[in-house]
C-alpha cells in the first residue's frame, strides 16, 4: 500500500514539474550582484547643482549587508524629511527618483514599524524618494491595484519617474536591494521568508515591485477590477509580457524581506473569471478609469491619499 502510495506521489510530482515548471522556482534568472548598477534606470534631474557630484550606486549593491531580523521593531534615527515624507541626499547629486506608494487600510501598527524602517533603509542609498500612502477609505472589500493606481497616478503629477508598488507588510533585510528602476520592471520581493525564501512561481509579480513611470502608463496601469485577496498581481504580470515588458530580479542573497505577522484576508471570489478576461480588459481598465474621489493630505512622514 505504501508503495503504490509512493509511486502516486512520485507521478504527481514528475507531472507537475513537467507541465507546470512555473510553480516550482526554486531557481530563477537573476542580474548577477556586479551588473546591477549598469541596469539601473538612472536620470539627471531636471535642476542640477553644479556644486555637487553625481550619486554613484556601484557600492550601495557591492557592500551589501544583512540587516538583523530583530532590529526592524526597533525606533530608528533618519534624517528629517520635508513635509509629505520626502528626502533628498544633500551629499551628492541622486540619479533615482523613486515613489513608494503603499495600498493601506486600517494597520496602523504595520504603518508605524513600516514609515520608521523605510526612512532609515532608504536614506542609505543615495536616492530622491517619497513616501505615498494610499487609504482605502470605503467598506468594500480590499482592491490594493486600485489603491496602487491612484498612487501612481499621484506620483507622477509630482514627476517621479520610478514607482515602487510595495505591500505595507514587507520589510527588506538587504542594504543593497537598492529602490531604484532598472531598465525593465523589477520583481523585488523575490526571496520572502514566509516561502522560506525560495521565489513560488516564476510569474509572481506581487508583494514588492519596481516600474518606470512610462512602463506603467504603457501598460495603463493594474486592473481596477480585483476586491478582495489575490489576482491582480497576476493580471499586472500578464500585461507586462503582452507589452514586452519582462520583468528582472535581482540575486536572491540581495532580495530577502521578512512579512509581518497579520492576518490573512478572504480571497476574490471572481479572481480567476476576471484573469481570463486580462486581455480584452487591458485599454478600457486602469489608470484612465479611475475616479476622483480621493484626497491628498501632507504627513510629517508620508504623503497621505485618501480614497473614498
Amino acid at each position: 500500500m505504501l508503495r503504490q502510495f509512493l509511486i502516486i506521489l512520485t507521478i504527481v510530482i514528475i507531472f507537475i514539474a513537467v507541465y507546470f515548471p512555473t510553480r516550482h522556482a526554486r531557481h530563477y534568472n537573476y542580474i548577477a550582484l556586479q551588473n546591477i548598477a549598469n541596469e539601473l534606470d538612472l536620470r539627471k534631474p531636471i535642476e542640477i547643482d553644479y556644486n555637487l557630484k553625481n550619486c554613484t550606486y556601484h557600492g550601495v549593491v557591492l557592500n551589501n549587508e544583512d540587516i538583523n531580523i530583530d532590529s526592524v521593531y526597533v525606533t530608528k534615527t533618519f534624517n528629517k524629511t520635508f513635509i509629505g515624507g520626502e528626502y533628498k541626499p544633500s551629499r551628492c547629486l541622486p540619479l533615482i527618483k523613486t515613489a513608494l506608494i503603499v495600498p493601506y487600510r486600517s494597520r496602523p501598527n504595520h504603518l508605524n514599524i513600516f514609515l520608521n524602517y523605510m526612512h532609515s533603509f532608504l536614506q542609505r542609498q543615495n536616492i530622491h524618494y517619497r513616501i505615498f500612502i494610499v487609504d482605502q477609505n470605503d467598506t468594500s472589500p480590499f482592491n490594493r491595484a486600485k489603491m496602487l493606481n491612484f498612487g501612481a497616478t499621484e506620483a507622477m503629477k509630482h514627476k517621479y519617474n520610478c514607482l515602487i508598488l510595495h505591500d505595507v507588510d514587507l520589510i527588506p533585510i538587504n542594504t543593497g536591494n537598492i529602490y531604484g528602476c532598472t531598465k525593465v520592471p523589477r520583481h523585488m520581493s523575490s526571496s520572502l521568508d514566509t516561502f522560506r525564501y525560495n521565489l513560488p512561481y516564476l510569474t509572481l509579480f506581487g508583494g514588492a515591485a519596481a516600474i518606470s513611470s512610462e512602463h506603467f502608463k504603457k501598460v495603463h496601469g493594474m486592473s481596477n477590477k480585483f476586491y478582495g485577496w489575490g489576482g491582480e498581481d497576476d493580471d499586472f504580470y500578464r500585461r507586462l509580457v503582452q507589452n514586452d515588458l519582462e520583468p528582472c530580479r535581482f540575486p536572491p542573497e540581495i532580495s530577502r524581506y521578512i512579512m509581518l505577522p497579520h492576518e490573512k484576508q478572504k480571497a476574490s471570489e471572481n479572481r480567476f473569471k476576471l484573469l481570463e478576461e486580462s486581455e480584452q480588459n487591458q485599454k478600457t481598465d486602469g489608470i484612465s478609469s479611475l475616479s476622483q474621489n480621493y484626497i491628498v493630505k501632507l504627513e510629517d512622514l508620508y504623503t497621505h491619499i485618501i480614497v473614498s
